[in-house]
């Protein structure tokens, strides 16, 4: 068999090299890898080869990177021979918007997808020429037999040349089309089974007919499969009817006869599919002498032995979806029976839908074949059809025509390949047996909608697949021509990922690699290493364009870390540090980016080791780029034998690198000491010179410290141990540096000890912590250590340190503090054998606690309280201590003594004293008082104190002051406001802190509540009048507890205007308080005539609107009052209040005429529009026109000084009017349709669901007269005895009501039951007697119930109906509708008169989203 393929460059046609045969069709149809798969690159074939002018001419047309490739089989001719019956779906699934062809990059292309186009063109030709009709069914062997619909057999030997054309249309015309073949194992027998049933024989070494039978299996049922078995002179075939029979050929006395046998009768069950085990592979196997055959119905599966008898061996339960058909695939594996045996079984794969099963066929000891699970694999997708490509891989393909390559073992997906420009041929006519009138049943019908049985077929490793106008080839490609199908296309990085997944075993499908796994591991490493080198060579060829630096910097950073990961994977760092370093050394930038991806490599420890040539360049490029910090922490990572010596110390040394440096001396030399000496020389050179450290200065000595504490301990830095057997000599070295008296190259100058000297001064703190930890070391423990770090070396440190720091000078006190810390916590160890000087402390102490030295104040008291703490100061007099702290201010020392003698009433003195924690002072009072560890005495002596400092206190905050007081403390309030009389400020602020505090522990649920005296807030509101006038009136508004005629003497002797009137109108003295307020408008306008005079004598400008906004403000204050109270007046009162506030408006606006600008007047007229406007709804408008033309400034003049004014009331009474028609209007039609609602659930009746009680199931029919029914509106009816005997019933206000049992036990368990015990009632009808049924009573609460039949009340009540309607109106109209609207309106004249007109804060009415539309009402006509 020959393949052609189409070339790259010329498009033209070339042919393979011939197979020799089809025995090893896996060999024979590999192909040259100079050749190309138009498929495979999706080549489209042209009929014409285009010319010259054609190409020149040609218009350009962009490229749509998404667009469905062309079909590779578009040659068809354009008139074909009918087809005389479907074989393909009429809904092919669709080309467009699907998945397209997946590759896993760890496995590669691993199927090669090759077109036999001799084949297929023949079959087109055949098609067109001699009307053979379309490809139907198709077996492969040593040839390749193909069926089509007309009744022909085209047999094509392994040159793809025809070899027999088999039948004829008159035969095909008879027997219809092919629909099974199957060919025998020497390739010398060929069965075809046909549509209506008929089977024939032919010889394939002659092409002539050998047989016909006719009478195989039951007449008028197609033949759906036929195959030869391991003896050439049995075969199994079965058909549409779902039975199968055994055919045996036999020639007797030269007569050629087939005689048939029935294995299984379609009538229990029809049978889809078989599959003979064909054993030839294999030589020598227990079973060889048997004929095992596998079935499948479409619920169960059978395997049975046919011969030496037949036999069933085992069956199992298939289940799936309807439309899907079982399928079954044999396969020889080595199974691993033991540890140490494996043998050769058959594989038995079976499934249906989308879950796979393996099954081992094997014969035991005992002679008998037994069937045993292996796996089962579920897939994400349904099955058409299962084919093995080898013992490892299987082959399926999904019902959107997906073939898939799955990893039997791992279960894993290797490729996925669409298969749909192949048009899959589909046997379904024939499962539909549409030939012999559709005689099937409907679930094979269903079921063989998507049958490919015929038309996909594996042999030795290869997948042969029929297509409705050509033949396809999935073949396995070897591993290396997956390798370089990706290096063809540039994928260098793909196909070493794909490299690698064959070096470590994680490739599946893998072809071609041979030999034990090291051997096979050394191939791949070959081969991955020729890459590495294409690679490099590649990359330095094609990179960016020269000049572009970033670009190549780039480019080389995504090349350079490939090369590392696989040199560093196959251990072959003298490939990286030899050519393949080489290579990128050409050139200059590639050798930067080389150098500088090696650093994460390094960092990560999975690079220790570098060439020393390798290294200079590293440290070379660092240098030059100024990254000399990034070589120290790549140095501290690598091996030392890898470094020049000479070269990273001298560069550590002039760069400041000290990590390095200790490195290299530790694991280069094993010299722990020198690194220490010559660093503690140069951090004790910058700690002389009384600079600022810098902060590499500040490093180097956070790093001395740490090396020290590591060495002490027996610790590498930063990481590791130091050896075991230098140990005991690095601890030794150190502690000689530490205590030398001088260094090595000391001069006169040089102060004795240095190196402690240098560290005390650099950090006390800390040094003093790493000799704490190493004190901790058992070294120090024994008495006769042979070196320094024994008990005495122990006292010689301390007696170092108190020579250094307390007999010389130079340190701070904090640092001496430090020390005595030291001391006295090492001294209060159980084991401790220090001695020191007890006057040493106190003179510290004295030094410490001078009350002279006002300097350091902070770090002082900080000193001295760790040395407390410490418990260095225990054998000092304690009284002593005390006076010296106190004296000394640091009140945090005299707290931690006042504390050791319980004397707490002391230590609130001390937060008091002290400015930087007075404000904790009210915390630890509350502590104090609420804790139980505290006693009575102690908790008053705390009290006391803090009464006896309650001004200061109240100074510090008066609203904590308070909630003390109320909360904590059992004096009475009156007492402590005695205690501040003479301080009215601070009583002020106490009382200020209690009503704050009352207001800020009050809630919803908890109001808060006047449980004060009048007098405290009478006493409140007098010092307020005095310390905060301005919020005397806010605080009388919103809250009570005051006595009003005490309060009102109150506020006017501080004359509080706005006060004294809001007073007088709740005392009811209405005039009294307008008096006030309208006095106090008369005064701001007074002043801003006055003020606007003056501006104009001096000519000075001056803008008004303040003071307009003022008067504003002060109007809208004096309207409200008089609205508030109209209500309550008559017609004088009324004219009393409204008609001087009209009249000093006029006057006013008569006398700023000539003073205002015309802006500032007209906004003057606006407010004496408004007053007109609110007063219009209390006084008559005949009573307000007379006031105005009474006023002599519209009396003498002209009717246009007038004519807006009386317009614009005229306008307003037109608007009221409009507006109480419109709302009458709306009264009106919402009564009507509430009206017309009620009036229909009146009249709508109620259905039982049943007739019977839904309690007891009695039927209403036999019930007595004096029984009654109740009919819920839910449909559930009961005798009303059942529901009072199951508790659904309840006595509300006289009347008996009723709820449904189901509805109310179905939601009595949810939430907040009682709750919405309203929302679970139906509301009922009661029924008695023979049918008459009255309504019964309701009452909002529940359900109605009447007592007899006929039976009525007098008053007249709505019914259940209504009241539900009512409650759905309610519903409907919550929110802003139009009688919410109309409710808004007169809600206050509802709740309170006295406040009638005035429209509350929350009101609707003043929402920004309120719009009320008005339109004119209708005429009268």
């Amino acid at each position: 068999m020959a393949e052609t393929t189409a070339d790259s460059k010329n498009g033209s046609d070339r042919t393979s090299a011939s197979m020799e045969n089809f025995t090893n069709l896996e060999v024979d149809l590999s192909l040259d890898d100079i050749t190309i798969d138009d498929d495979e690159f999706d080549i489209p074939e042209l009929e014409t080869a285009p010319t010259l002018d054609s190409i020149l001419n040609e218009n350009d047309e962009p490229f749509d990177v998404d667009a469905p490739s062309m079909s590779l089989f578009s040659q068809a001719s354009d008139a074909t021979a009918p087809v005389s019956e479907p074989n393909t779906p009429s809904k092919s699934p669709h080309k467009l918007n699907r998945k397209k062809s997946v590759q896993y990059p760890v496995h590669g292309s691993i199927i090669r997808h090759v077109v036999l186009k001799k084949i297929s063109s023949q079959l087109m030709s055949a098609s067109d020429r001699v009307q053979a009709g379309s490809p139907t069914a198709m077996a492969i062997s040593q040839y390749i037999a193909v069926g089509t619909s007309h009744g022909l057999i085209l047999v094509f030997d392994p040159e793809q040349v025809l070899k027999w054309c088999l039948g004829s249309t008159a035969l095909g015309t008879q027997y219809g089309a092919v629909s099974a073949l199957g060919i025998n194992n020497d390739c010398s027998r060929l069965l075809a089974g046909f549509a209506r049933g008929q089977i024939t024989m032919w010889d394939l070494t002659n092409g002539k007919l050998l047989r016909t039978i006719t009478d195989a299996h039951p007449p008028g049922s197609a033949v759906l499969h036929i195959q030869f078995s391991d003896d050439p002179t049995m075969a199994i075939c079965s058909d549409s009817g779902g039975s199968v029979f055994e055919m045996s050929f036999k020639r007797v006395m030269g007569m050629r006869t087939c005689e048939s046998r029935c294995l299984f009768s379609g009538s229990r069950g029809e049978m889809a599919t078989i599959a003979p085990l064909h054993m030839n592979t294999i030589m020598q196997h227990p079973m060889k002498d048997m004929a095992l055959l596998a079935m499948a119905t479409l619920s169960k599966i059978f395997l049975v032995s046919v011969r030496p008898k037949l036999t069933v061996l085992f069956t199992k339960q298939l289940k799936g979806d309807p439309t899907t058909l079982p399928l079954l695939a044999w396969q020889f594996a080595i199974i691993q029976s033991s540890d140490v045996t494996r043998v050769v079984d058959p594989v038995l794969a079976f499934a249906r839908t989308d879950v796979i099963h393996f099954h081992q066929v094997l014969y035991n000891d005992e002679g008998m074949v037994k069937v045993l699970p292996l796996q089962s694999i579920n897939l994400p997708y349904n099955l058409i059809a299962l084919h093995w490509f080898n013992s490892k891989t299987l082959v399926t393909v999904d019902t959107t025509e997906r073939l898939h390559l799955v990893d039997v073992r791992t279960e894993e997906e290797l490729e996925v390949l669409d298969l749909v420009d192949i048009e899959l041929v589909y046997s379904s006519s024939h499962f539909k047996s549409l030939a012999t009138g559709g005689n099937v049943s409907k679930a094979m019908a269903l079921a063989g909608e998507r049958a490919c049985y015929q038309s996909v077929a594996s042999h030795k490793g290869q997948l042969v697949i029929l297509g409705t106008k050509s033949l396809h080839v999935m073949t396995t490609r070897a591993w290396n021509e997956r390798i370089e199908i990706l290096v063809k296309d540039d994928k260098y990085k793909a196909a070493l990922a794909l490299a690698h997944s064959f070096y470590n075993g994680k490739a599946g499908a893998v072809v071609g690699l041979y030999g034990n796994s090291g051997e096979r591991r050394q191939t791949v490493a070959q081969k991955i290493l020729d890459l590495l080198f294409t690679y490099v060579d590649v990359s330095m060829k094609h990179g960016p364009m020269r000049g572009a630096i970033h670009l190549l910097e780039e480019h080389f950073q995504r090349v350079v870390p490939v090369c590392v990961d696989y040199c560093q994977l196959l251990g072959r760092k003298d490939i990286l540090f030899g050519p393949i370093y080489d290579r990128f050394q050409q050139d200059s930038i590639a050798k930067g980016v080389f150098l500088e991806c090696l650093e994460p490599y390094i960092l990560n420890d999975t690079l220790t080791s570098i060439t020393p040539a390798v290294m200079q360049d590293f440290v070379d490029h660092y240098k030059t780029r100024m990254m000399i910090h990034n070589v120290e922490a790549c140095i501290v990572h690598m091996d030392i034998a890898s470094l020049d010596i000479h070269q990273v110390v001298s560069l550590c040394w002039s760069h400041g690198l000290y990590d390095a440096i200790i490195y290299v001396y530790n694991k280069g030399m094993n010299d722990y000491i020198t690194p220490l000496e010559d660093l503690l020389k140069v951090l004790g050179q910058a700690v002389r010179s009384g600079k600022q450290l810098t902060d590499q200065q500040i490093k180097l000595g956070n790093k001395l410290l740490v090396y020290i504490s590591c060495c002490l301990a027996g610790r590498a830095y930063p990481l590791g141990d130091i050896p075991s057997h230098l140990a005991k000599s690095v601890k030794e070295g150190v502690w000689k540096c530490l205590t030398a008296l001088h260094t090595k190259e000391a001069n006169e100058e040089e102060h004795v000890y240095p190196s402690l000297r240098t560290l005390l001064h650099f950090d006390t703190r800390e040094f003093l912590n790493v000799l704490a930890l190493a004190f901790e070391e058992p070294e120090f423990a024994s008495q006769g250590s042979s070196y320094a770090a024994g008990l005495q070396s122990k006292q010689r440190i301390v007696d170092i340190l108190l020579q250094v720091m307390v007999e010389s000078v130079g340190f701070s006190p904090a640092q001496v503090g430090c020390l005595f810390t030291f001391l006295a916590r090492q001294m209060a160890r159980n084991d401790n054998n220090i001695v020191v000087n007890r006057l040493l402390f106190e003179q510290v102490l004295e030094f410490l606690s001078n009350p002279d030295d006002e300097t350091r104040h902070e770090e002082r008291e900080q000193a001295l309280l760790q040395l407390v703490n410490a418990g260095g100061l225990e054998q000092v007099d304690q009284q002593k201590l005390l006076r010296l702290a106190e004296g000394a201010k640091f009140y945090r020392v005299t707290e931690l003594l006042y504390e050791k003698r319980r004397q707490f009433d002391k230590i609130l003195l001390c937060y008091l004293r002290d400015p930087s924690r007075k404000f904790a002072v009210f915390t630890y009072i509350n502590d104090v008082m609420m804790e139980s560890n505290y006693t009575e005495p102690e908790k008053d002596a705390v009290q006391n104190e803090a009464l006896e400092n309650l001004q200061d206190l109240v100074a510090i905050d008066c609203k904590e002051t308070a909630q003390l007081v109320l909360k904590i403390f059992s004096s009475s309030l009156e007492e402590v406001i005695d205690r501040l009389e003479d301080r009215p400020r601070l009583q002020y602020d106490f009382l200020l802190g209690v009503f704050e505090y009352r207001d800020a522990t009050s809630t919803a649920l908890a109001p808060k509540e006047s449980k004060f005296d009048p007098y405290l807030h009478e006493k409140y509101i007098d010092l307020m009048c005095r310390f905060n006038p301005i919020s005397v009136h806010h605080y009388i508004r919103n809250v009570e507890g005051y006595r009003l005629e005490e309060t009102l003497q109150i506020v006017r002797r501080h004359k509080i205007a706005d006060a004294t009137a809001y007073l007088l109108e709740m005392a009811g003295d209405i005039q009294g308080a307008f008096s006030i307020m309208l006095e106090s408008l008369s005064n701001n306008i007074r002043n801003l005539s006055e003020s606007m005079e003056a501006d104009k004598a001096a000519d000075k400008a001056k803008n008004p609107s303040v003071s307009i906004c003022s008067l504003q403000a002060g109007l809208m204050v004096i309207i409200q009052l008089c609205q508030r109270n109209s209500a309550k007046l008559d017609e004088p009162d009324r004219e009393a209040l409204w008609f001087p506030l009209l009249d000093l408006m006029m006057a006013s606006q008569r006398k700023l005429r000539s003073s205002l600008t015309d802006d500032h007047f007209e906004a003057f007229k606006d407010l004496t529009r408004h007053v007109l406007n609110s007063m219009m709804g209390y006084i008559a408008l005949p009573s307000v026109l007379q006031k105005i033309m009474q006023d002599p400034t519209y009396s003498t003049g002209k009717f246009g000084e007038i004519k807006e004014l009386i317009l614009g009331m005229l306008d307003t009474y037109n608007y009221e009017k409009t507006l109480l028609r419109t709302t009458n209007n709306l009264l009106d039609h919402d009564l009507y349709w509430s009206l017309h609602n009620l009036t229909q659930a009146v009249n709508r009746g109620l259905i039982p669901r049943k007739e019977a009680c839904f309690i007891c199931n009695r039927s209403f029919a036999k019930i007595s007269e004096d029984e009654t029914v109740v009919v819920f509106s839910c449909g559930h009816t009961y005798h009303t005895s059942c529901l009072h005997t199951s508790g659904c019933s309840s006595m509300i206000e006289g009347k008996q009501h009723w709820m449904c049992y189901q509805c109310y036990s179905t939601r009595r368990t949810g939430k907040a039951r009682m709750l919405n015990m309203r929302k679970s009632q139906h509301f009922a009808s009661v029924a008695a007697g023979k049918g008459t049924t009255d309504r019964a009573v309701v009452k909002k609460g529940g359900g109605a119930a009447g007592a007899t039949a006929g039976a009525s009340e007098k008053a007249v009540q709505l019914d259940p109906e209504q009241i539900a309607s009512m409650d759905l109106l309610r519903k409907r109209l919550e929110g802003p509708s139009k009688l919410a609207v109309l409710c808004e309106v007169v809600r206050s004249y509802r709740d309170k008169p006295a406040t009638k007109g005035a429209v509350r804060s929350d009101s609707l009415l003043l929402s920004d989203e309120f719009k009320l539309r008005l339109i004119p009402p209708p005429s009268d006509q």
